[in-house]
């Protein structure tokens, strides 16, 4: 049997095919971890949660460019900041940052530490949603 160099690309296509299938079904979904707050340490930094909260107060930065808002999930409070690029996918899906006030929500983000406080980073814009 002659090999042709279209034999050899049908070949190729359909082993990248099978491999490509073969990730997509093997691979393990990554979930984000759920937390509360109380439970938030400094062995967590850079590690992405998720947390049921209430927002209790939404303050704007001086350039009015970021939000600094105050979530608390009845075991203790702590800052959510929400960065330019966030709000402008916000503000692109019609949601605006004061809809969320005195509203229970889910936040997925990254814990940090700014002047030894810990907060929480919003992913994306889509990572702040008002749950019933």
């Amino acid at each position: 049997m002659k090999i042709t160099d279209d034999k050899l690309l049908k070949i190729a296509l359909v082993t990248s095919l099978i491999g490509l299938i073969g990730l997509i079904l093997f691979t393990p979904s990554i979930e984000v971890k759920e937390v509360k707050i109380k439970d938030v340490t400094r062995a967590m930094i850079d590690e992405e949660v998720s947390i049921n909260c209430v927002v209790t107060e939404i303050k704007s930065s001086k350039s009015g460019s970021s939000y600094f808002l105050t979530i608390n999930d009845g075991t203790g409070q702590m800052p959510l900041i929400i960065f330019e690029s966030q709000i402008a996918q916000m503000q692109t899906n019609n949601l605006d940052i004061n809809d969320f006030k005195n509203k229970k929500v889910n936040v997925v983000g990254k814990i940090t530490e700014y002047n030894n406080e810990m907060e929480i980073v919003l992913s994306s814009g889509d990572s702040l949603k008002i749950i019933n």
